[in-house]
């Protein structure tokens, strides 16, 4: 028997799809526009020198690149297995004298070459660093190998996950959960040992994470980078050996266990007892029969309330501390929980339409007097429905936490900043070029000839205008919220399962853009914009309001934009997207409408 049948085929199918050949066309772009942003900004004066602008530009790539890296588990292999035991195609496999590691390693080379030709791809570009200095060639090449391991890892954790789980969203939040316990788990231990025992950071655990190698890659000095990288792989093969022993004995459908209401436990979770499932379908079912079928799941609101009230809880608890440190944790952990909620948001869109695609209830649906208009505003209502309450909570939470952590940074700013020394002769002699000055805390460098380039950072404003400017953040956040939801809707009707749905929608709503708006909000504030203020005397608050004020200006056009496409094409072409491919060929009951989750009968009164 050859060895690893499965790998020779699955290589040369995804070597022969438009998404791999796209996805190292569009890193290598990427890392283009990028590169070309930063000797912009030096040619035009903004910068202190290739040394600086080398570092820059890697420190940018390579941890755009680590997050890539580490989300590619997310989207590509959290669920390839169990889509394989939901389609019933897992088993004809072991039918066969295939193992249970022909089928993971023929999977696992599949579903990497995508992300693998990306990082390849980026690698040109980001040895350029080294011609431009402060980038030795040490740091490169281990910074390289470090990304390729967070790669392999997010790939194996997203593997583990789909050979125990058989539901797509499920299997997504469980590798997000993975991932974040296997990168900051280890670094987070160790930092609170070494608090609690009053001693320096000793990196014992944290040489699990794929984080701290990558950061140990770059760094100066003698460090545990060889050690990191061997613990890494350790974990991470040992994880892949646990997938091919597990994977033969988890594909079969278990048996479900049966409550005291009537139907089984899981049931139970996703739709609750028979009492609420009673009210919600008389109250439901004759106004809109899809209001009905896409908001009857209640797990996906109970754990953005959770989220919600967590959230407030962290916030309250911090309410009385003026610690930047604390508000910092704030801000990284309300970016967070963002980030989870964009990305839970995304998926609950499209899952409804490619679950009703494949099952054929949407053939069943397009066959009653519901139109599609009718059909697309009953799924907007019953996300409406599930979501509205719980985010507008949160949203609340994280603009009262945002806002305080802000006027805390910049209250501590001007208490700790010196006063800007006054002007010599030698300095006013050096500026008739164009140089670079350092006040405060900021580095201004302008090409204007004989100015005096001050920004200093001034009184910090006052609780009501950064609740103003972090008001402006929430709306836009909360524009991000609804073009996701329609633009997801979208991608739901014409993608292939609900994975490649979110990946495209966070893709094309989130990523893509904030490369966008984030270059042309720094080449206008810079470009435009800055010399301006630099001459008015401006501060430190007011650079960055202006930049922020730009940023959610293009973030609401960009949102906006998309939300009126998406609902044009969801009007418009929502008959003929779902009749062009809908599934099996065979017309089953589907899974939305069986007997198992079906309320029961109301008897006539």
């Amino acid at each position: 028997m050859t060895f690893l049948p499965i790998v020779e085929r699955e290589l040369r199918v995804a070597a022969r799809k438009r998404s791999t050949f796209w996805a190292r066309i569009i890193a290598a772009l990427v890392a283009l526009v990028i590169g070309s942003g930063f000797l912009v900004l030096t040619t035009v004066g903004f910068g202190s020198g290739t040394v600086n602008l080398g570092k820059g530009l890697f420190a940018t790539l390579t941890w755009l690149g680590l997050a890539a890296a580490l989300s590619a588990g997310l989207f590509f292999t959290s669920d390839c297995l169990s889509e394989e035991k939901r389609e019933g195609t897992l088993g004809f496999l072991f039918l066969t004298d295939l193992s249970g590691y022909d089928v993971v390693f023929g999977k696992l080379l599949a579903t990497s070459l995508r992300g693998f030709y990306a990082l390849v791809a980026v690698f040109p570009i980001l040895a350029i660093t080294l011609l431009l200095g402060g980038v030795t060639g040490a740091q490169f090449w281990k910074t390289s190998l470090a990304l390729v391991n967070a790669l392999f890892v997010s790939l194996t954790a997203g593997l583990f996950v789909s050979a125990i789980s058989r539901h797509a969203q499920k299997a997504m939040g469980a590798t997000l959960f993975l991932l974040v316990l296997w990168v900051g788990a280890g670094p987070a231990s160790d930092a609170i040992f070494a608090a609690l025992r009053q001693r320096t950071f000793d990196p014992v655990l944290s040489l699990s994470s794929p984080a701290y190698l990558f950061m140990t890659a770059g760094a100066w000095g003698k460090v545990p980078f060889w050690r990191g990288l061997l613990v890494n792989q350790a974990i991470a093969w040992t994880l892949l050996g646990l997938t091919c022993a597990l994977l033969p004995r988890t594909w079969q459908e278990k048996a479900v266990r049966t409550s005291a209401a009537g139907g089984s436990w899981g049931q139970w979770w996703k739709f609750g007892g028979v009492k609420r499932r009673l009210v919600m379908r008389q109250k439901l079912i004759d106004e809109n029969p899809v209001l009905w079928l896409a908001c009857r799941e209640r797990w996906p609101s109970l754990s953005l309330w959770a989220m919600a009230l967590v959230a407030g809880g962290f916030v309250a608890a911090l309410a009385s501390h003026s610690q930047m440190g604390l508000w910092a944790v704030w801000n990284y952990c309300g970016g967070a929980l963002t980030l989870w909620v964009c990305l839970g948001i995304a998926s609950q869109s499209g899952r409804f339409l490619v679950e009703a695609r494949r099952s054929g209830l949407i053939e069943l649906l397009l066959t009653t007097p519901l139109t599609a208009s009718q059909i697309v505003q009953g799924q907007w209502r019953a996300l409406l429905r599930m979501f509205a309450p719980p985010l507008t909570l949160f949203l609340a939470v994280d603009l009262i936490g945002s806002a305080i952590a802000e006027h805390t940074m910049w209250s501590g700013i001007a208490a700790t900043a010196p006063a800007p020394p006054p002007p010599t002769p030698a300095t006013m002699a050096s500026n008739t070029t164009g140089t670079t000055v350092i006040t405060n805390v900021m580095v201004v460098t302008t090409p204007v000839i004989g100015s005096t380039t001050t920004v200093s950072v001034g009184d910090a404003p006052s609780l009501l205008v950064t609740l103003m400017t972090t008001l402006a953040e929430t709306i836009a956040l909360g524009a991000d919220l609804v073009a996701l939801v329609w633009f997801g809707m979208w991608m739901g009707l014409t993608s292939k399962n609900t994975n490649l749905a979110t990946l495209k929608t966070i893709l094309f709503v989130q990523i893509i853009p904030w490369f966008v708006i984030g270059f042309a909000s720094s080449m206008i504030t810079m470009l435009v914009l800055l010399p301006n203020l630099i001459r008015g005397g401006a501060t430190m608050f007011w650079f960055s309001l202006l930049t922020s004020g730009v940023t959610v200006v293009l973030a609401l056009i960009k949102n906006i934009a998309f939300l009126l496409w998406s609902r044009r094409k969801l009007y418009s072409e929502f008959r003929e997207r779902a009749a062009r491919d809908t599934g099996p060929s065979q017309l089953a009951m589907p899974e939305l409408l069986s007997q198992a989750n079906a309320p029961p009968v109301i008897a006539p009164t």
